[in-house]
C-alpha cells in the first residue's frame, strides 16, 4: 500500500461578512456580485487569528483523527499567502505548539493557492522513501483582498491539516498517485512589501485557472486510466463557486461528485486552504473504496493533481464534528467590524 492520509482536520474562523455587506459600502450590486461569483458570504480571521493560530487548530484535529503522539511527526510543511512573518517560519510555531520535539523537518512553502497541496506531496515523498513516520502537510491562510477590489468578495480565512502516514491498519485514505501540471502564467502576484495582491482580471480564468486545473486533471486520469464516471468525489481549487463547477462539467463530473467539497459558496476563497478544506468535508462522508480525484490550482500557475482510494478504516478514523456543521457556528459582523479585525486601516498593528 501506497502512504496516505491518517488523520485530518479543518479550522474555519466563526465570524462571516456576506458579500451584500461589502457591496453596499462599496456602492455595488450586491445581489447581482453574488450570483455571479456563486458566492454568499466569507468566513473572516479575527484580529487574533492568522495561519500559525489556523494551522494549530487544523493540525490539533489531525492529530485527535489520527490518534498518533504528535512527536512521531517527522516534517511539518505549511503553505500559505499569508505567513504572519516574512523571515521566520510557521512551521516551527505549529510544530511548538503541537509539541512535536525538535527533531524533524521543516519549511514553510508558497506557490500561491496550492502550497498547501505542494506540501502532501512532499510529506508523501518522504513517507515513500521512508524518510518519515508520519509527515504533516498544511495549507491555510487568512487571504489578502485590496478594499473595492474584486478580490474582497471572495477571499476567506481558513484551512486544513492531513497527517500522512505508512502503516496499513492507520491509513484512511491511499494516496495513489500524484501529479503536477506547471507553466509561468502571471494572473496573479504580490510583491515584497506590497499589503495586497493584484491580478489580471479576466486573465485568471481561461489561460491561468482552466488550462491547469484541466491539464492537471487530464493527465492524472490519463496515468491512472481512469475517467469521471470512476470517482465518487471530485475536488477542485474553488476561487469562487462558479469556477470548480465549470471544471468539473468541462471533465465529464456530474454536479452531485463536487458538491460535498464545495466550500467557497459557503466560507469564500481560503486560498492555500481552498482544495485542502474541500478535501477534508469529503473525508468526513467518503466510505470504502471511494475514489477521489483533488486538483489544486495556484497562480504563478501550477495545479497538483491527486488520486486517493478510501479505505475501511474510514470508519473509525473521522473528525468529530463533520465539517460543514462546524461551519454553522458563524457570527456575522458589518464592514467596519471586518476592517478592523483584517487590519485594513492605515496605522493598525
Amino acid at each position: 500500500m501506497s502512504p496516505g492520509i491518517v488523520g485530518y482536520g479543518a479550522y474555519v474562523p466563526k465570524r462571516r461578512i456576506t458579500v451584500e455587506e461589502i457591496a453596499r459600502v462599496w456602492k455595488k450590486n450586491g445581489k447581482a456580485i453574488s450570483a455571479g461569483l456563486g458566492v454568499k458570504e466569507k468566513a473572516v480571521g479575527a484580529m487574533d487569528e492568522d495561519t500559525a493560530t489556523i494551522s494549530v487548530e487544523a493540525a490539533r484535529g489531525a492529530l485527535e483523527v489520527a490518534g498518533i503522539d504528535s512527536r512521531y511527526i517527522d516534517a511539518v510543511f505549511i503553505g500559505s499567502e499569508s505567513h504572519p512573518y516574512a523571515v521566520k517560519t510557521t512551521s516551527s510555531i505549529v510544530a511548538e505548539a503541537l509539541d512535536c520535539g525538535n527533531d524533524y523537518f521543516c519549511a514553510d512553502l508558497e506557490f500561491a493557492c496550492k502550497a498547501g497541496t505542494a506540501g502532501l506531496q512532499i510529506v508523501y515523498a518522504m513517507a515513500k522513501a521512508g524518510m518519515i513516520r508520519y509527515g504533516l502537510a498544511i495549507g491555510a491562510d487568512t487571504a489578502q483582498g485590496k478594499p473595492g477590489d474584486a478580490l474582497e468578495f471572495t477571499a476567506g480565512s481558513g484551512g486544513a491539516a492531513f497527517i500522512v502516514g505508512t502503516k496499513k491498519d492507520e491509513i484512511i485514505a491511499e494516496i495513489n498517485d500524484t501529479l503536477s501540471f506547471t507553466t509561468d502564467t502571471p494572473d496573479f502576484w504580490r510583491r515584497q512589501h506590497a499589503e495586497f495582491p493584484r491580478h489580471a482580471g479576466r486573465f485568471t480564468g481561461e489561460p491561468a485557472y482552466f488550462k491547469h486545473v484541466l491539464s492537471a486533471a487530464k493527465m492524472m486520469m490519463k496515468k491512472s486510466g481512469m475517467e469521471a464516471k470512476d470517482f465518487d468525489y471530485a475536488i477542485f481549487h474553488q476561487p469562487n463557486g462558479k469556477f470548480p463547477n465549470r471544471a468539473a462539467k468541462m471533465l465529464g463530473f456530474e454536479e452531485t461528485k463536487i458538491r460535498q467539497g464545495l466550500l467557497t459558496p459557503l466560507i469564500g476563497n481560503t486560498y492555500s486552504g481552498s482544495s485542502m478544506v474541500g478535501l477534508a468535508s469529503v473525508l468526513d462522508v467518503a466510505g470504502k473504496g471511494d475514489k477521489i480525484l483533488v486538483v489544486s490550482y495556484g497562480s504563478g500557475s501550477g495545479s497538483d493533481a491527486f488520486v486517493l482510494t478510501i479505505t475501511g478504516n474510514i470508519e473509525k478514523r473521522r473528525a468529530k464534528v463533520p465539517l460543514l456543521e462546524a461551519i454553522k457556528e458563524k457570527q456575522y459582523i458589518d464592514y467596519a467590524e471586518y476592517v478592523i479585525h483584517r487590519k485594513k486601516i492605515k496605522g493598525m498593528e
